[in-house]
C-alpha cells in the first residue's frame, strides 16, 4: 500500500509494510539493517528545527551495499532513502521519512594518500579530523574546515558543499574535491569529474538548452554562494565540471560511495593577528580590505558575544582574527588595518587561547544574556564582504522589529554570519512569526547581493525561499536537473526542489512547554559529543560515546530517546521505555555534559529523573538493579554498620547479592571514621570553616580528611565539623532514587542550615551536589541556595580564606585524574594555581576515569568502565616518568587508578600535608 504523493514522484512506505523492507534490505545487503525502535528514533533529528521519522536505517559496508539497498528501496514503493553522515546538518537534509543510510558506521575510511600529488581517496563516513591527522605529518590538509570537523563527515561536507574558517584562502569542499563515485536511485554507478565526465544521460543537453539563464542567473562576487545546484559549474566555459555541480546537492542527485580530494600545505609559520575595532559594523567593513593580503582566515566577532570579559582582546568593541602565514605578512597587515588595537600572537600557546575565545563564541550565540534559548533557522547566509557592514546593520533593525534576539559572527572575509535567534518554535504565533521573519531577510540578503546560505546548505529551512534568489525560471531548471538525475524522486524528497514548507515538521510540536521532554530539546543536534578519537584538552563529553562509539550511547542520543519518548509516536511506553533505559545504562552521570554541551544538556539529572519515574511503583521497586539500593544506599548502610560491612563482602556470592560486578573488589571500610578522630583530638583555634565530612572521606578515607585539617590549620583556618551526621544526597541520585534523596538533603539542612560559614568540601562529587543537585530538587527551600553558595573546594577555601599563606615547595611532576564533576560544575582554576604555588608541574589528565561512583560497579559495565580509563587517564598512567606523583581528589578515580594500574593515587590535601611533615622534619 502507497501514501498519496507528498510531492511528485515521491511516494512513502506505510510502516505496515517496514518489517517486509527490512527483511528485503537485510537479504540485500552485507551491512546492518536496523529498523528497531531506537534507531529510528535516534534519526529522527539533526541539527536543524526539523523532524521527519524514518522507517529503519542501513549501514552499508562499501558501494554494493548502496547499489543494493538502493535497489530494494526503489523496488519497495519507491521508499525515500536520505544519506547521512554525522547528522549536524543545519537545514533538515539529513533526516527522511524512508530509509536513513547510515555511512558512518562500515564507510569511514581512507582509501589512499598521496603526498606527492597531494590527493586522498576517502569514503564518504570519514571524520574530516581523521583524514586532517593523517594527512599532517606530510605537512598537509584538507582546506575546508567546518566548526564540526571533529564529528562532520567528509561525504556530509560534499553534500553541503562545507566550508569553515579557511575558506579565504583554500575555498569550499567544491573548490577542493578531483572526482566523486555516486551511485543514483537507479542504481547508475557513475565517476564524475570535469569535461562533462558522468554526466547522467540528458544533464548536458539539457544545460546546453538554457546556457544563457546559466551565465546570468546566478549572482556574481559572492565566495559564498552554497544555495540551490551549482549548474554554472557546467558552462562549457567553466569545464562542464560535473562533481562541482554535484557539491552541495544535499544528496539529492546521488549517494557518494567515494571521493578523491585535494590537500594543501599547512601553513609554515602560522601567526594570529587579533584586530579591535569600534564596533561590528567597522569590523565587518575593514573585513573585505584585508583579502589582498592573502589571510588564512578573516573571522569576526562582537562584544556580545564575550561573556568572560573581553580583557585578553585588544581593545574594541568587535574584532577580526585573521591567521596569516608569516611574522612578516602578519605586521604588514598590522599596518594596514586601520584598527584600534592590534595583538599579534605566534606561540602555539597563546593562539590556541585566542582561538578559545572565538570558538566559546560560537557556543555562546546559543543562548541569550538571560539564559533564553537560541535557534538555528536563519543560521549562515552569506552576502558579497564589501556589502557586510550595511547588511548587517540592516539585520540587526530586523531583528528588533520582529522582537528577536541574536548575536551574529562568523566568517566576516567571506561575508558569511552565523546566528542563532531566540525564535518561539512553541507556539502558534510564534512559528508564524518565524516564518514572516524569515521571508523578510531572505529578501533582505537578496537586496545585498547575497546567498540564502553560505556554509550549511538549504535544506527545508531556506530551500522554499530559493524562488526569490533566484527567479522561478532558474529554480524550474533545478527541478529539472534533479528529474535527470532522479526521476523517481527517491533521494531526499524535499530537499531543494519540491520543497516542504520551512515551518511545516518542526521538532518542537506536540511536545509539552515544561518536564524533561522540554529539557531534552535543548539539544540542537551540533553532536559536540560524538567527537571520535581520544579526547583532546579539557572536555569530558561524552565517555561512554568514546567507548562504544555508538549514536545511543552519545548525549545527542540519548537525548532524541528523551525527546522522541516525550512525543510517544516512535517511542510509544513512555517512562516504561525499554529502549530509553538501555540508552540511559551506560551513561555514566558525569556531567560532562552540563558544561561542555554547548546548549547544556545535562544529562545526568535526565538520567536521575528518568530512573525515579521509571522504577516508580511497587512494581517499579522491585524491578531496580540491586545496586541501586546497595551502592545507591551506600551513606546510610555505612552509617548502620560502619566496618561491618568488611565482613559482609567477604561472604560467598556477595558481590552478586549486592548487584555488584565480580571483576570489582570493593572498597575497605576504614578501622576509624574521621569523625570520630576529629572529634577525640578537638581543635584549639576560632573556626573560620565547616569542614563537610563527606560518606567518602568519612568512612573509606579519612587520611584524606585529616591531611586536609593538617593544612587548613596551618594556613591559619579554624576547623569545625557540622554538628550532626550529613549527606549530599550523591549517590541516591545518581541511581535515581529522587524521593530518597530529597529526604536525605532535608534532613542535612536540618543539621547544617544554621551553620555560618564557608563549607569546604574535600570530595569534588559532593561539593558538585551541593552546588547544583540540592537546590536543583529542594527549589522552594530557602537552605538549600544558602548552603550551596558557601561551597568552597579544599583550593578555593585556601586561595579564598588564606590568600596569604604558602604552601610548601614540593618541585615534582603529577599527573592523575581530574574529577568530571569539578570540571563540569566546580572547576579547577584554584587548584591549578595552587599547584603551581606549590611547585606541582604538569596537569592530572583529562576525559573520565570511567568509574563514576557506582557505574563502574555494576554488572555489564565494567569493559565500558575500563575504556574510558583508557581514553586518557592509563595513557597519562604510562608515560608519566618516574617521580612523579599521582593526584586525584575523587575517591572514584583514586579507586579506578588502584585496580587499573596498581598504583596509589592522593588528594591534594594529601600531598601538601606531607610537605608541611617533610618541611619539619628538615
Amino acid at each position: 500500500m502507497r501514501r498519496g504523493l507528498r510531492h511528485p514522484g515521491v511516494v512513502g512506505t506505510h510502516e505496515d509494510h517496514a518489517p517486509a523492507l527490512a527483511a528485503e534490505l537485510r537479504a540485500a545487503v552485507a551491512g546492518d539493517v536496523d529498523f528497531s525502535v531506537t534507531a529510528r528514533a535516534l534519526t529522527t533529528m539533526d541539527a536543524s528545527n526539523y523532524r521527519r521519522v524514518p522507517v529503519g536505517t542501513v549501514a552499508p559496508r562499501d558501494a554494493d551495499d548502496v547499489a543494493a539497498a538502493l535497489e530494494v528501496c526503489r523496488a519497495h514503493g519507491t521508499t525515500p532513502v536520505v544519506a547521512r553522515g554525522g547528522g549536524t546538518s543545519i537545514g533538515g537534509q539529513a533526516t527522511g521519512t524512508g530509509v536513513v543510510l547510515d555511512l558512518t558506521r562500515h564507510m569511514g575510511g581512507i582509501v589512499s594518500l598521496d603526498p606527492e600529488s597531494r590527493t586522498a581517496v576517502v569514503r564518504p563516513g570519514l571524520v574530516l579530523d581523521r583524514l586532517r591527522e593523517a594527512a599532517r605529518p606530510y605537512g598537509l590538509t584538507f582546506g575546508p574546515d567546518p566548526s564540526t570537523h571533529g564529528r562532520c563527515t567528509l561525504g556530509g561536507m560534499i553534500g553541503n558543499n562545507a566550508c569553515g574558517a579557511h575558506s579565504v584562502a583554500w575555498g569550499t569542499t567544491a573548490d577542493n574535491v578531483s572526482s566523486l563515485d555516486v551511485v543514483t536511485y537507479r542504481g547508475a554507478r557513475l565517476t564524475l569529474g570535469r569535461d562533462g565526465q558522468g554526466a547522467p544521460p540528458g544533464l548536458r543537453e539539457l544545460v546546453d538548452r538554457h546556457l544563457a539563464l546559466l551565465r546570468t542567473g546566478y549572482p556574481a562576487g559572492l565566495p559564498r554562494r552554497i544555495s540551490g545546484y551549482a549548474l554554472d559549474a557546467l558552462l562549457p566555459e567553466r569545464g562542464t565540471d560535473v562533481v562541482r555541480s554535484f557539491c552541495g546537492s544535499e544528496g539529492t542527485l546521488g549517494v557518494v560511495t567515494e571521493a578523491m580530494v585535494r590537500l594543501v600545505p599547512l601553513p609554515a609559520d602560522p601567526v594570529l593577528v587579533v584586530l579591535g575595532y569600534a564596533d561590528e559594523s567597522a569590523a565587518a567593513e575593514a573585513a573585505a580590505g584585508l583579502l589582498p593580503y592573502k589571510p588564512l582566515t578573516v573571522e569576526g566577532m562582537a562584544a556580545d558575544l564575550v561573556r568572560g570579559g573581553t580583557a585578553a582582546l585588544p581593545r574594541g568593541g568587535a574584532w577580526l582574527f585573521v591567521e596569516m602565514d608569516g611574522a612578516g605578512p602578519a605586521a604588514g597587515l598590522v599596518r594596514a588595518a586601520d584598527a584600534l588595537d592590534a595583538a599579534v600572537v605566534s606561540d602555539p600557546a597563546g593562539q590556541r587561547a585566542l582561538w578559545r575565545i572565538r570558538e566559546d563564541a560560537a557556543g555562546t550565540a546559543t543562548r541569550m544574556p538571560d539564559g533564553a534559548e537560541a535557534w538555528p533557522g536563519w543560521e549562515d547566509c552569506a552576502v558579497p564582504p564589501a556589502r557586510l557592514g550595511a547588511y548587517l546593520r540592516e539585520f540587526r533593525s530586523l531583528l528588533g522589529e520582529f522582537g528577536l534576539r541574536g548575536t551574529p559572527y562568523g566568517h566576516f572575509g567571506d561575508g558569511c554570519v552565523h546566528v542563532r535567534i531566540d525564535f518561539d518554535l512553541w507556539t502558534g504565533k510564534g512559528v508564524r512569526d518565524f516564518r514572516r521573519f524569515s521571508e523578510a531577510v531572505a529578501d533582505l540578503v537578496v537586496a545585498h547581493g547575497g546567498s540564502l546560505s553560505g556554509e550549511h546548505g538549504d535544506g527545508q529551512a531556506r530551500a522554499e525561499l530559493l524562488p526569490r534568489m533566484y527567479g522561478d525560471e532558474l529554480v524550474g531548471l533545478f527541478g529539472a536537473v534533479k528529474g535527470v538525475w532522479d526521476p523517481d524522486g527517491g533521494l531526499n524528497p524535499g530537499m531543494l526542489v519540491h520543497p516542504r514548507r520551512l515551518d511545516e515538521g518542526l521538532r518542537f510540536e506536540g511536545l509539552p512547554l515544561v518536564g524533561l521532554g522540554r529539557e531534552a530539546a535543548r539539544c540542537v543536534g551540533v553532536a559536540k559529543c560524538r567527537t571520535e578519537g581520544p579526547s583532546s584538552g579539557p572536555s569530558v563529553m561524552c565517555p561512554s560515546y568514546r567507548a562504544t562509539g555508538e549514536e545511543r550511547h552519545s548525549t545527542r542520543g540519548r537525548a532524541r530517546l528523551l525527546h522522541e519518548m516525550a512525543l510517544g509516536e516512535v517511542v510509544t511506553d513512555g517512562w516504561r521505555s525499554e529502549e530509553v533505559r538501555e540508552a540511559l545504562d551506560l551513561c555514566l552521570s558525569c556531567k560532562g555534559c552540563r558544561s561542555d554541551c554547548p546548549v547544556g544538556v545535562d544529562m545526568a539529572a535526565y538520567k536521575a529523573e528518568f530512573l525515579d519515574r521509571h522504577y516508580a511503583g511497587p512494581l517499579g521497586l522491585l524491578r531496580r538493579p540491586r545496586s541501586h539500593w546497595t551502592m545507591g544506599g551506600l551513606p546510610r548502610w555505612l552509617d548502620l554498620f560502619g566496618r561491618g560491612v568488611n565482613t559482609a563482602t567477604r561472604l560467598p556470592f556477595a558481590a552478586r547479592l549486592a548487584g555488584v560486578t565480580p571483576e570489582r573488589a570493593l572498597p575497605r571500610v576504614a578501622g576509624r571514621t574521621f569523625v570520630s578522630w576529629f572529634g577525640e583530638r578537638g581543635s584549639g583555634r576560632p573556626s573560620a570553616l565547616t569542614l563537610w565530612p563527606d560518606t567518602f572521606t568519612n568512612h573509606l578515607a579519612p587520611e584524606v580528611g585529616r591531611a586536609a585539617v593538617r593544612v587548613l590549620e596551618d594556613a591559619g583556618l579554624g576547623v569545625s565539623l557540622p554538628p550532626g551526621r550529613v549527606c549530599c544526597g550523591l549517590t541516591y541520585v545518581s541511581t535515581g532514587r529522587l524521593g530518597a534523596a530529597r529526604k536525605v538533603m532535608r534532613r542535612t539542612l536540618d543539621v547544617v542550615g544554621g551553620v555560618e560559614g564557608p563549607l569546604v568540601v574535600l570530595e569534588p562529587s559532593c561539593a558538585a551536589a551541593l552546588r547544583t543537585d540540592l537546590p536543583e530538587l529542594l527549589p522552594d527551600d530557602p537552605r538549600a541556595a544558602r548552603l550551596a553558595a558557601s561551597v568552597l573546594t579544599f583550593a578555593e577555601a585556601l586561595e579564598t580564606l588564606a590568600p596569604d599563606w604558602a604552601p610548601p615547595r614540593l618541585d615534582r611532576p603529577v599527573t592523575g585524574q581530574t574529577h568530571c564533576h569539578q570540571h563540569a560544575v566546580l572547576g579547577d582554576a584554584a587548584d591549578r594555581r595552587l599547584r603551581a604555588r606549590a611547585g606541582l608541574t604538569g596537569e592530572p589528565a583529562g576525559g573520565c576515569c570511567g568509574l563514576a561512583g557506582n557505574f563502574g560497579f555494576e554488572p555489564g559495565h565494567y569493559e565500558v568502565s575500563v575504556a574510558c580509563a583508557e581514553d586518557q587517564l592509563l595513557p597519562a598512567l604510562r608515560a608519566a616518568p618516574d617521580g612523579t606523583t599521582l593526584l586525584a581528589d575523587g575517591f572514584s578515580c583514586r579507586t579506578q587508578i588502584a585496580d587499573l594500574a596498581g598504583a596509589r593515587a592522593r588528594h591534594l590535601a594529601e600531598v601538601l600535608a606531607e610537605g608541611l611533615e617533610e618541611g619539619r622534619e628538615r
